[in-house]
């Protein structure tokens, strides 16, 4: 199952990126914002990360990546960007001084116009702190809004270098605006392998949170349909790109040894669409590494692929 819908007439505000800057660099009308179903959101925001930068470069690098991608997916067997169109928004970047609550609350809006008018939106940033964005947006949607979080750290510190709007407090700020309208924000945490004692204790006296870290679940195989059952009816998948395992996954603000690997990571995804509807995704913390774009390239064919089983969901 998923959450796609025939598309509406997008808001009128909202322009879409052309063949040579947007995603898989599409030609019209396949990346037309009006007649797409798929939209993407680049979000090239930095403020917090803590160990290596260039998360706010990941959005165009993904973009220029993914031109690369061929339009005829291998496992799917069709053209998903041709069948059902992909427009990309233009890079949304916050202003030197803006406050990072107000530039996330903006971009929240364009994701709710986006949705609103029936595309299935991808949010790619950027550091992690931008998911607050995305989930805001849907939680309005869909009051019983549950979470896919697959990262390498829990990201549920209430406050981190003296922000709570720093990239460390991503998931738990989420989780807070779901509850904020009512929802339990029932969520999977996947592929965790670094938190402290206190986000330890917090999943501990949470019963909405379920977690699976990657030290206890090295066999994913065995654990995807507990993940999946944790989760409602209505699921937004988020990302953080050092979830997947270094040596596919090079380039992010904060790698981790011990991480998913391709195929795993697939199958999970897979399995989600298929049990659940899910109404948004988003990727998260690519930071692309000078002289290799392994990083990048992977990151859009991942992509790619979530909208293709999005597409056959909703057939």
């Amino acid at each position: 199952m998923s959450a796609l819908k025939a598309p509406n007439r997008p808001p009128a505000s909202l322009s879409f990126l052309g063949p040579r800057q947007n995603f898989l660099g599409l030609d019209l009308p396949f990346c037309d914002l009006e007649k797409a179903k798929f939209a993407v959101v680049p979000v090239a925001f930095e403020r917090t990360t803590s160990y290596m930068k260039g998360t706010k470069n990941g959005p165009n690098k993904l973009l220029e990546a993914s031109r690369q991608v061929e339009f005829y997916d291998e496992e799917l067997r069709r053209e998903i960007a041709q069948a059902y169109g992909v427009a990309t928004v233009p890079v949304l970047k916050p202003k030197p001084n803006a406050e990072s609550k107000e530039f996330l609350l903006k971009t929240s809006a364009v994701v709710r116009e986006l949705a609103q008018a029936g595309k299935f939106v991808a949010t790619v940033g950027g550091e992690h702190t931008v998911t607050f964005a995305p989930v805001n947006a849907f939680k309005d949607l869909h009051k019983d809004l549950s979470i896919l979080y697959i990262d390498a750290h829990a990201d549920l510190r209430d406050r981190y270098e003296g922000t709570p709007w720093n990239h460390a407090c991503a998931l738990r700020r989420s989780i807070e605006a779901c509850q904020s309208v009512g929802g339990k924000a029932r969520t999977s945490l996947v592929a965790i392998r670094n938190l402290d004692i206190e986000e330890a204790r917090y999943i501990q006296d949470n019963s909405n949170l379920a977690l699976f870290t990657a030290h206890d679940h090295r066999s994913l195989a065995s654990s995807i349909a507990r993940i999946v059952d944790h989760l409602g009816e209505h699921v937004y998948i988020s990302v953080d790109l050092d979830g997947l395992d270094p040596s596919i996954m090079p380039g992010v603000g904060t790698p981790q040894p011990g991480g998913l690997l391709w195929y795993e990571t697939l199958d999970l995804l897979k399995e989600v669409f298929k049990k659940r509807k899910v109404v948004g995704v988003d990727l998260m913390e690519l930071a692309p590494i000078k002289g290799q774009v392994v990083s990048e390239f992977t990151a859009a064919k991942l992509l790619y692929r979530i909208f293709g089983y999005a597409a056959r969901g909703a057939e």
